[in-house]
């Protein structure tokens, strides 16, 4: 796939069959623009908006990040979890700061995200966080949603109809600071709280599971699933559910980062010196460019 590619139209995926095709190109193209009222000093800003270089079938084949605004200096590198962490600092903005990430992705059928056995035993993964912690509203319903039993990927897959059941889809109601308990608690949520309620109940059943950060095709803005760690043959897969839709994942979901919980693959987070005035907008579009299908 040449750098070329950055700039193909994208095809209505709407029209296309995905899941038949053995290969399929995708490409991000996504924009954070800081606005402050006042010139700005000291920005640091970390992103997490460059796709992994590869996720199971998913690999990442160009992208290229721009950052416009001010004179910024950049440095990127793979964190413990393997994404693509890129730090920029810029002594002064004077007013605006913008970052544009365009990163072409192909998937190849039949490459399996395969782990090691260890996996299967990594306390990141089984261990609750801040925003993932339990309260016994959890706890009650991940003994209710385990009582079955079965193989993991069964349980899994009621845990993920359980938060699809228990949940409504709200917009502003929480924020990146609200937990599982408390969403739990509201019922109502958007993905992020979605995906801390499964992650927080798997790991009560015993399940390691991580917070995936993505792309949807046809949703608007950046979307979150999981990823529950299972055993297969001598190792591990991770298999995926969005239990805001309350299904498993297919060639419709593009990854960007994994992590413990959001906190771990925020988009952007950053600070700066300054008057508290920073304004954050964006926008993204995320498509099909080409796929290639078996022959008739």
């Amino acid at each position: 796939m040449p750098p070329s590619d950055l700039s193909a139209p994208m095809l209505d995926h709407a029209d296309l069959d995905l899941e038949s095709a053995r290969r399929i190109s995708y490409r991000i193209e996504q924009r954070f623009r800081y606005t402050y009222d006042t010139p700005v000093t000291a920005l640091s800003q970390r992103l997490i908006i460059v796709p992994r270089p590869r996720h199971g079938d998913l690999y990442r084949r160009a992208h290229s990040l721009e950052v416009t605004g001010a004179r910024a200096r950049r440095r990127t590198r793979q964190d413990p979890c393997g994404n693509t962490v890129v730090r920029v600092t810029a002594a002064h903005v004077e007013h605006e700061v913008e970052f544009r990430v365009v990163a072409l992705l192909e998937r190849v059928r039949g490459d399996l995200l395969a782990l090691p056995a260890t996996a299967l035993r990594d306390p990141a993964l089984r261990t609750p966080t801040a925003l993932t912690g339990p309260d016994d509203r959890l706890r009650q319903l991940a003994a209710d949603l385990a009582r079955a039993g079965g193989e993991p990927a069964e349980i899994a897959e009621r845990i993920c109809t359980g938060v699809y059941t228990a949940m409504s889809y709200g917009f502003g109601v929480t924020s990146v600071l609200t937990t599982a308990a408390q969403a739990l608690a509201g019922g109502v949520g958007v993905c992020q709280d979605y995906a801390h309620i499964m992650i927080a109940l798997c790991r009560l059943a015993g399940l390691p599971a991580r917070y995936v950060s993505g792309h949807l095709l046809g949703q608007g803005g950046t979307h979150a699933w999981v990823e529950v760690i299972v055993p297969q043959g001598g190792a591990a897969a991770a298999l995926a559910w969005d239990p805001c839709h309350g299904r498993r994942t297919h060639s419709g979901y593009v990854t960007v980062a994994v992590g413990r919980d959001y906190t771990d693959v925020a988009p952007t987070s950053g600070s700066y010196v300054g008057a508290p005035s920073g304004r954050l907008t964006g926008d993204r579009r995320v498509g099909v460019i080409s796929l290639d299908l078996p022959a008739a």
